[in-house]
């Protein structure tokens, strides 16, 4: 019986907790297409678009795998009269398993316009609600007391990030999590205290004309989570007359990811990315991950031209 369920608390600890460095990774949304994506990272990427920008995001990972990581995700964000202010707004919700959070978060920036570029201060604040059905585990034993108490808790958050950007390159360094609250202090069987952890996100990308009608845009995402290693995101991609783009990705400890945008019209981006498992065991077990993208920028006068943004 003790044996039994300390296989059972450990098994929660792991899930709670994430020991391994993907699952503590976990703790907050993984994206493939973060440099169409930016808001969701980085509260200073609010008003780059110089315009309303709303995105719509879905994401189903490691499919055929039962209790994946499934996300969705909607951003809006807009400059408002003095230009120097940007607003934004993300709703979240993320599911790994027995684990659901709904996520609402306010975004405010403040821009700096130079000879060269933009820099944007920017910082964020929000709440979470986190709630692990720990019943649904299904315990040999129902009357465990380890089981028996469901976590539910809507905590705060606060976040901020530093943004440099111009027409062709952007730079960020951000921490979207900086409050570390705890997700099990009100379970009293569960001694040990699972905690959300900080997460550290640099992007940075540029954009090359390779010639008048294709582009090469590199990016690159590095993630730190305190306690596990470093993640690092390579990409690059091509954009064809302006309209299309094609890309793959480079995750370490992860997978490789293929990237397809189309610019539908000046206001309206489609995008769509399939990440394919690198790890021998976790390919074994999904057949991939699917990310859909929807953005849409607002054009309130008629005779008003949207430039072109890269980023």
């Amino acid at each position: 019986m003790i044996k039994m369920k300390f296989i059972k608390f450990l098994f929660l600890f792991l899930c709670i907790v994430g020991l391994t460095p993907q699952l503590r990774a976990q703790q907050e949304a993984m994206y493939t297409q973060y440099m169409f994506n930016g808001l969701a990272l980085n509260p200073a990427y609010a008003g780059s678009h110089e315009s309303l920008s709303a995105t719509l995001l879905f994401r189903d990972q490691w499919t055929g795998l039962p209790g994946a990581p499934s996300t969705q995700t909607f951003s809006i964000h807009s400059p408002i009269r003095n230009a120097k202010i940007a607003l934004g707004l993300q709703v979240i919700h993320d599911k790994i398993a027995i684990f659901n959070q709904y996520g609402v978060n306010g975004s405010y920036a403040y821009r700096i316009f130079t000879d060269k570029g933009t820099i944007s201060l920017g910082m964020q604040l929000g709440f979470t609600s986190y709630n692990a059905d720990l019943s649904a585990l299904g315990p040999q034993d129902p009357t465990d007391p380890v089981f028996q108490g469901d976590v539910n808790k809507v905590m705060p958050n606060f976040g901020a990030g530093i943004y440099y950007y111009t027409d062709k390159f952007y730079l960020g360094l951000s921490a979207p999590q900086l409050v570390t609250n705890s997700l099990t202090e009100d379970v009293i069987e569960i001694d040990t205290d699972a905690r959300q952890e900080r997460h550290y996100f640099l992007t940075a990308g540029y954009m090359f004309e390779l010639s008048h009608n294709v582009k090469l845009k590199p990016n690159i995402l590095i993630k730190a989570v305190e306690g596990a290693p470093i993640q690092m995101d390579l990409n690059a991609n091509f954009l064809f007359s302006e309209v299309l783009w094609l890309g793959v990705s480079w995750r370490s400890l992860s997978d490789f990811n293929g990237l397809v945008e189309i610019q539908l019209t000046d206001q309206l981006l489609l995008g769509y990315s399939y990440d394919f498992a690198t790890t021998t065991d976790l390919s074994r077990i999904n057949s991939g991950s699917h990310e859909l993208m929807l953005n849409y920028r607002f054009r309130y006068a008629k005779n008003k031209v949207i430039t072109p943004r890269y980023f």
